[in-house]
């Protein structure tokens, strides 16, 4: 793990010791050789917790969407517990640090999403420990939008022993080893996390939330009446289900009417999964 990482956390330590709404680093990583922006989000009367924990990908989207406010309007009505989340900015090589780590799709995307999952795993976990020690409770979560919905996804369920849930919007779940346009393209040997979940093992305690848009995108693949990204959704949900997840209790469906692939439908949509993952009893 990168000793760089230290002094920065305790620097901002010693600043703000409560660390209030929102704070920056910048996160100098020696797996991906490049510094990478990350926020912190933690309650305004937090204390010293303990907390709750949340990271998500494409963290530059939560200021777009004004995530301080979703988070205050829910903390205001004891609508979830204390909780401090954790925004990883994507960088310049997204498309290729996002995906699944067991393999690139056909157009070699996400060839680097092997070392992203281990700057997750062995570099920004063991810090976030150690610069809240004993202040975390074991319900961890991960969430991403689109591409980084399924980077959150692949990682979870690679790391059942860190995380036990996690929030995926408009997630790219077509993700595929063939282009579709291909005769040989078959939905059922070809969805890259399909495959993965259906080949792994049922991972006890593990909790899914899905969100698609009615106007997530205008593809139909399959010429069902039915867009892909849902489509896609549904697909997996069964897969889940087939392993052993149940609907309503491990895993929540979430469909906006109209919603689109866009910052303002994922806005309307994280309430809904804070609630549903981090609920107060």
């Amino acid at each position: 793990m990168n000793s760089l990482f230290f002094p920065i956390f305790e620097n901002m330590l010693s600043v703000n010791p409560e660390i209030k709404t929102i704070e920056t680093l910048s996160f100098p990583s020696e797996i991906l050789e490049r510094n990478i922006r990350i926020d912190f989000y933690l309650p305004q009367e937090s204390g010293a917790g303990p907390y709750d924990v949340l990271l998500v990908n494409d963290g530059q989207d939560l200021q777009s969407m004004s995530f301080s406010s979703i988070l205050g309007r829910l903390y205001k009505t004891n609508s979830i517990r204390p909780l401090l989340c954790i925004g990883v900015h994507a960088g310049p090589l997204r498309k290729f640090e996002y995906g699944t780590a067991i393999a690139a799709d056909f157009k070699g995307r996400g060839n680097l999403a092997h070392l992203y999952m281990e700057f997750i795993t062995e570099e920004l976990i063991p810090a976030i420990h150690l610069l809240f020690p004993g202040r975390l409770h074991d319900r961890w979560g991960f969430a991403g939008f689109s591409l980084g919905a399924l980077s959150a996804l692949d990682i979870v369920w690679k790391h059942g022993h860190l995380f036990n849930l996690v929030g995926v919007f408009s997630g790219s779940l077509w993700w595929r080893s063939m282009d579709k346009d291909d005769p040989e393209y078959r939905d059922e040997q070809h969805r890259i996390m399909h495959n993965q979940i259906r080949d792994g093992l049922l991972i006890k305690g593990m909790r899914f939330f899905f969100e698609c848009g009615t106007e997530d995108e205008t593809e139909d693949r399959n010429g069902n009446g039915i867009i892909d990204s849902i489509d896609d959704t549904k697909d997996l949900i069964s897969v889940l289900t087939e392993k052993g997840y149940y609907p309503d209790e491990d895993i929540f469906y979430h469909e906006i009417a109209g919603g689109k692939h866009d910052i303002p439908t994922w806005a309307l949509a994280f309430p809904v999964f804070l609630k549903w993952a981090f609920r107060k009893k």
